[in-house]
């Protein structure tokens, strides 16, 4: 079976590249597949498929036809039904579901993944630990991202990690920027943790 990892976030929060380099880090070590959602589109799905040196028949594109979440959390069956074609033709060591860009109460039913993180960046703003939300308070791994805007954007990053710490109490977190490929080891580590 597949370690299955879903992946959910706002729209922007750099969920599509952070599966890139994601997948560009392990590829070589663990099969991998990929599962994208958009309401309309397979637009993600369509840019792996150009940018990444994978197999494309082990990246699907899912067209929810709706709200986002409810793909992932209420009725899962186009996502199940995607995750088990990918399984049953190659095995994957570790399957990425991403889901469409969604708000803050964005949540995976545990009968679709194993684990989840939930992806917010700096360039949203510096209140959004401190507003919650079931993706930030309940994801497996809180992954805030583009630190490197910071700076730009007038964000505290110490007043970011003092409320992150807060709200998640000992669940765990990660700074990044996909710019940085040190920061991103961070994520790699946390998923090899858990294969």
């Amino acid at each position: 079976m597949s370690l299955k990892i879903g992946i959910a976030g706002p729209v922007g929060s750099g969920k599509t590249s952070l599966i890139e380099s994601m997948t560009n880090s392990l590829k070589h070590k663990y099969s991998l597949a990929i599962v994208t959602n958009d309401i309309y589109t397979t637009e993600d799905a369509n840019y792996l498929k150009r940018t990444l040196d994978l197999d494309e028949n082990r990246i699907i594109g899912v067209e929810t036809g709706g709200c986002p979440h409810t793909a992932i959390r209420d009725d899962i069956s186009m996502n199940q039904k995607a995750v088990e074609e990918l399984e049953e033709k190659y095995n994957p060591d570790i399957i990425f579901v991403e889901s469409g860009g969604d708000n803050l109460s964005a949540t995976f039913s545990y009968e679709l993944i194993d684990y989840y993180m939930y992806i917010i960046d700096t360039a949203q703003g510096a209140d959004i630990p401190r507003k919650k939300g079931a993706g930030l308070l309940f994801s497996d791994l809180l992954v805030i991202n583009k630190t490197d805007l910071a700076v730009y954007v007038g964000v505290d990053l110490d007043n970011m990690k003092n409320d992150v710490a807060n709200n998640r109490k000992n669940k765990p977190s990660v700074f990044i920027s996909n710019k940085d490929e040190q920061s991103l080891q961070k994520v790699i580590n946390w998923i090899e943790a858990i294969l």
